[in-house]
């Protein structure tokens, strides 16, 4: 008796636990940085700190997991999101006193999109996320 008593409790503490929005898994850095590339297939234009191309799943250039970024208004800029495993990888973005970078989840919401509606006018945080598996 005592054994199915635990079994129910084990199986109650798992089951009964939420996932996580995967929007909230990792660390997300939010940037507004120029377009770089030309727009030809070697040379594709993308956010500043953007790889030309991501390397297969679980190989992360420079930590960077993935990104997903909108062109801004007039077309000379790039908000992005970079996800990454820790904060480690973003040592240069954040370093870099030419750009605007918020970390996600420490910067106010508010905060971010008043910034970010300067460059996209539709601009809108909880619609612009990129989902890791």
């Amino acid at each position: 008796m005592l054994r199915i008593g635990v079994l129910i409790l084990v199986a109650a503490t798992v089951f009964g636990q939420r996932r996580v929005d995967p929007r909230y898994t990792y660390v997300r850095v939010i940037t507004v940085e120029p377009l770089r590339g030309v727009g030809t297939a070697a040379d594709p234009k993308r956010p500043g700190y953007a790889p030309a191309a991501l390397a297969a799943p679980g190989q992360a250039q420079g930590g960077i997991l993935g990104y997903v970024h909108q062109v801004s208004d007039d077309g000379r800029y790039s908000i992005t999101e970079y996800v990454a495993r820790d904060i480690s990888a973003f040592k240069t973005i954040l370093s870099d006193k030419q750009i605007t970078a918020f970390i996600k989840g420490q910067a106010p919401k508010g905060t971010i999109e008043a910034a970010l509606k300067k460059f996209r006018k539709d601009f809108d945080l909880d619609k612009f996320s990129l989902v890791m598996p």
